[in-house]
């Protein structure tokens, strides 16, 4: 079970630095950085899941962003070998901070879908619950697998220090 843990994490990282780069990078910097096609897709994917947040960032997203291209965009490089290897118990205290932040981050996003009133919005937001549900669908995996990859870690004595006692 623990491998197809690390399986899963492993995929987790290593599909997020395209996303990371590719598309979330977007809510951040220039429109100009970026080829027609990928600024289109995004476009089409905000507008076909009414995602405000990244059709027009706030200012509080966009900070998330730039933490996660500044901080844990290199990290993802990292946890994705880490995870591909297996049982690499150095990884544990760095995967801990990792997903307790982006576990956090993900209240005030999943805040707005959920409880914001998107009626006065220059984007279209969702306002129907359908509609609210399906994009929380979308952040939800970087809640949970986060918060898998924390109890992993806090719990599992495969990721647990071991302690070198001295007799005397």
């Amino acid at each position: 079970m623990a491998r197809v843990l690390e399986w899963v994490f492993f995929l987790y990282f290593a599909s997020h630095i395209p996303i990371t780069i590719l598309f979330d990078s977007q809510a951040l910097l220039p429109k100009e950085l970026y080829p027609q096609a990928l600024s289109e897709i995004k476009e089409v994917y905000a507008r076909g899941a009414k995602d405000a947040l990244m059709a027009d960032p706030p200012v509080w997203f966009q900070g998330i962003i730039c933490v996660e291209l500044l901080l844990q965009f290199p990290f993802f490089f990292v946890a994705a070998y880490a995870f591909l290897m297996g049982k690499c118990r150095w990884i544990r205290l760095p995967v801990i901070i990792y997903s307790t932040h982006t576990a956090t981050t993900l209240i005030p996003i999943l805040a707005q879908v959920f409880f914001n009133d998107f009626s006065d919005s220059p984007v279209p937001g969702p306002t129907t619950f359908e509609e609210r549900m399906t994009l929380a669908t979308i952040y939800m995996p970087y809640l949970v697998i986060p918060l898998l990859m924390l109890f992993v870690m806090v719990f599992s004595d495969d990721y647990k220090p071991h302690l070198h006692m001295k007799s005397h």
